[in-house]
């Protein structure tokens, strides 16, 4: 907050864990800031990074939420939330994340506090999901519907399913470019780029493919691995940079060992990916969900090509020959294919890449700060002397 501004009212921010707030809504904490309102956050400590809100001036409190909607533990998580609201009334209340949004919407009605703000960074229930997501978490979102004064989303799959389930565009409902990526932050650097790649023990010759994602099923490493079985037979100057963290990390490092599978670096999680996509000639998301994947903007945005699967969210952004090639759900030897087809052809790598960094513009933070300001304006007045 700064220094001389009366504070005139309070907001509050929930979500499953403050990971999630510290990597995707600070720069929103502190527009709100600027307007004149102390923010919160609520959310468990389990994944860390609350020092990081605190140091933003952010009040936080801690509720032990968890993902799983079947654990126990959120009726402790509910009892938590509802105790917050007792204390403390909020002029608005931003949810995220499914499970943490659905118990603080619920906790705002209980508490007739409002109005409340839902981000659904991509519903689980989406063309292809599994019917379990439709027959639990579809039903779960009409009834939180009721709770909810205004719904955003950021893809145009969610953006349709939310209008069939009674949201209204420009009334309730409001279509937003992502959490929004810092254009300067991820500019091409030539001279970073030949840092990083002497740093990798990368040559003129090799071929760097990144991944940045978290090591989990959904983000399916495995059938990666699969496909660059058949990419490294085709050109053994292929190198394959796994960037991140998680459980299936050391399954997956062991079987890349068992197979003896040449040219995969694991890199862990790294606190200098634009310093890393400086140096990526082919950037690579195989997931099976995606809402609007940060990663690959972030890559767009460092003018790299990208393949990525059909899925919703990677199509929002990746247009097929223009700015990078989409491989069907679980085709392994298409994946491989187009991997191989942007390895070979440097000239094509570097038309696509220049051509992401064109269409990221319309997803740069300073867009979406506008977008979220615009949203935010509708339901609170703006009190302080803002940007």
């Amino acid at each position: 907050m700064s220094e001389g501004l009366v504070i005139q009212g309070r907001v509050l921010f929930i979500a499953t864990v403050y990971t999630h707030l510290a990597a995707f809504h600070i720069p929103f904490m502190k527009l709100l800031q600027s307007w004149g309102y102390e923010v919160h956050a609520a959310a468990a400590t389990e994944a860390g990074r609350r020092s990081e809100l605190e140091a933003a001036g952010i009040v936080c409190h801690d509720v032990r939420f968890v993902r799983s909607p079947v654990r126990l533990q959120n009726i402790t998580a509910y009892r938590d939330l509802r105790r917050l609201l007792r204390r403390q009334r909020f002029d608005l209340i931003h949810v995220h994340t499914p499970m943490a949004a659905w118990l603080g919407r619920l906790a705002a009605k209980r508490a007739r506090q409002g109005p409340v703000l839902y981000t659904a960074h991509g519903f689980h229930f989406y063309r292809g999901a599994p019917w379990p997501y439709w027959a639990f978490y579809y039903p779960a979102e009409r009834l939180a519907a009721h709770w909810t004064d205004g719904l955003i989303v950021m893809n145009g799959e969610d953006f349709e399913r939310a209008r069939q389930m009674g949201f209204q565009e420009g009334k309730d409902l409001f279509l937003v470019h992502g959490v929004g990526v810092d254009l300067r932050r991820f500019a091409p650097d030539a001279h970073a780029r030949a840092s990083v790649r002497r740093e990798l023990g990368l040559d003129d010759g090799s071929v760097m493919v990144a991944c940045v994602a978290e090591f989990t099923s959904n983000k399916d490493h495995a059938s990666l691995l699969a496909a660059w079985k058949k990419v490294v037979t085709m050109h053994a100057e292929a190198q394959l940079f796994l960037i991140g963290d998680g459980r299936l990390r050391a399954p997956l490092e062991c079987r890349v060992s068992r197979e003896e599978i040449v040219g995969v670096h694991f890199l862990g999680f790294r606190s200098d990916v634009p310093r890393l996509l400086q140096a990526t000639d082919v950037f690579v998301l195989p997931s099976r969900r995606e809402g609007l994947p940060r990663s690959v903007m972030e890559a767009m945005a460092a003018e790299v090509p990208v393949v990525a699967t059909d899925v919703r969210g990677s199509r929002d952004l990746v247009e097929p020959g223009a700015t990078g090639l989409l491989v069907k759900l679980g085709d392994v030897e298409g994946l491989a294919e187009a991997l191989l087809h942007l390895i070979r052809d440097r000239g094509l790598r570097e038309r696509m890449g220049q051509a992401g960094r064109a269409k990221i513009q319309a997803y740069s933070i300073d867009q979406v700060i506008q977008e979220m300001s615009e949203i935010y304006a509708r339901y609170l007045p703006k009190r302080g002397t803002g940007p």
